[in-house]
């Protein structure tokens, strides 16, 4: 089940947002939910407009492996079912 967050931001911290996620062909809620996992497992959050390339290539092999093997790889329904995967309920 998907829910939806509603947030303020400053017009010109939007537009920034969508325009850099266009730039690199993520969506915007694609980005916001990455960033909410990474801290609800890890507690911190570590921001960089500049990806690593080696961070990018392991990027791309991840998406070629799960096109080749889907069956491989499993898929959550929503966060709850990731979190309780990774066994961060509380």
């Amino acid at each position: 089940m998907n829910t939806t967050l509603t947030i303020k931001m400053d017009k010109k911290l939007k537009g920034d947002l969508k325009k850099i996620s266009a730039q690199i062909g993520v969506p915007v809620t694609t980005i916001v939910n990455a960033h909410i996992m990474q801290f609800v497992r890890d507690g911190s959050i570590t921001l960089s407009l500049h990806p690593r390339p080696e961070k990018i290539a392991e990027w791309e092999k991840l998406c070629s492996d799960m096109d080749a093997r889907p069956e491989k790889y499993k898929e959550y329904a929503d966060v709850e079912d990731v979190i309780s995967a990774l066994g961060l309920e509380k």
